[in-house]
């Protein structure tokens, strides 16, 4: 037995976790190392923020970001679609899209349904149940109970893993739902610890109760984001964490799984807000190129070329920097003549370059604003 719970066996031979309720007991010790990551992480956030508040349109940062955490935290679970792919895709008819990138999209719808749910229904098992429903929609699990709290003992562990040889067995049916009762009750009530350390404390809890048959690892991270944004810390979600849990896939497992073996919830603290730190710090780098970019690029147009379809142009490519003639005619409202002019003239000044693995439909790709968003997506 843990601060973190107990392991108990069950009849089947196994030992499943059974955790304790939060917070923590004996409480969190927070150490020079914790309070200076906690203070680090709370400035690095605090800086994020503040970007997004003064930047003059924040949707074209939001937009890549919200895609970049979507294919990042799907990467984590065995996706193997690229920021390029899940571009692509929007562009397609969806009898057309892989699954994989069904799988990424659902992420993205399931985050912009939660953030505007949260709006009228604060963070709840009923609202976690409505998110999964939307992420296994017609993907992979979309036969395991989506939208439902499992019914019957998982357990993670390779594929093909027996129970009986699983790396951790989460606790029982009976257990799980009290589990969640006492989650869900200090989401709500638990006010002695700073939110950052409170958000931590819910993400590895939510991993270790495990309560759908698929689907848990994503909608942790989820959580994160909705609380985030829920608490006011970030305005928007600017912070893809899933980054830093790709980039340290193994030690995040580790750290989890000390927390249940030794109680160590201290060192899963440090891990998360190092994380924290780093993925806000390289958030707000990201945008300051980006709007250097920008203001180049704007600049070059507004010399050259100086036309109202052509700014128009140049808005669209940061939120879509793959494009077709097609799609630029439709979005910008223009004849086929006009729009393939604007993606000509854009060739010209280096802005795009036309994409020499699209042969049949000429494909155009921003790619100097796409570079700097594609930094860490390669798939595992």
């Amino acid at each position: 037995m843990t601060r973190a719970g107990k392991y108990v066996q069950q009849p089947g031979g196994y030992k499943a976790f059974i955790p304790n309720n939060l917070p923590p007991d004996p409480p969190i010790t927070y150490d020079g190392e914790l309070s200076i990551l906690l203070e680090e992480a709370s400035l690095a956030l605090g800086e994020l923020k503040g970007l997004a508040e003064i930047i003059p349109n924040p949707n074209f940062f939001i937009t890549m970001y919200v895609r970049k955490e979507a294919l990042l935290s799907s990467q984590i679970e065995g996706t193997q679609a690229s920021l390029v792919d899940l571009i692509d895709a929007e562009t397609k008819k969806d009898y057309a899209i892989p699954a994989e990138i069904r799988e990424v999209r659902n992420y993205i719808e399931a985050l912009y349904f939660g953030l505007e749910r949260v709006k009228e229904l604060p963070v709840s098992l009923r609202l976690l149940k409505e998110i999964h429903k939307i992420l296994l929609k017609d993907v992979r699990g979309s036969t395991r109970n989506p939208g439902e709290f499992r019914t019957v003992q998982n357990w993670i562990g390779a594929m093909g893993t027996d129970i009986n040889d699983a790396d951790f067995v989460p606790p029982p049916v009976p257990e799980m739902k009290q589990a969640l009762y006492d989650f869900e009750l200090y989401y709500h009530n638990g006010k002695n610890e700073p939110p950052l350390i409170k958000c931590g404390l819910l993400h590895a809890q939510f991993e270790t109760i495990h309560p759908f048959q698929d689907g848990n690892g994503r909608i942790g991270r989820l959580l994160i984001t909705f609380f985030l944004c829920e608490q006011g810390i970030l305005p928007k979600p600017l912070l893809y964490l899933s980054y830093y849990f790709k980039k340290n896939r193994l030690r995040y497992y580790e750290m989890l799984m000390n927390v249940r073996d030794h109680g160590d919830w201290e060192g899963w603290l440090k891990f998360f807000l190092r994380g924290i730190t780093e993925v806000s710090r390289q958030a707000v780098n990201t945008a300051k190129q980006i709007l250097t970019l920008m203001d180049q690029h704007r600049s070059m147009i507004i010399q050259r070329l100086n036309t109202t379809n052509a700014l128009a142009l140049y808005d669209l490519l940061l939120v879509m920097p793959i494009v077709k003639v097609r799609y630029v005619q439709d979005k910008l409202n223009v004849t086929y003549a006009t729009a393939n002019k604007l993606v000509g003239q854009f060739v010209d000044l280096g802005l795009l370059r036309p994409r020499e693995d699209a042969k049949r439909d000429r494909t155009f790709v921003y790619s100097d604003y796409l570079k700097i968003h594609q930094k860490g997506t390669e798939p595992l």
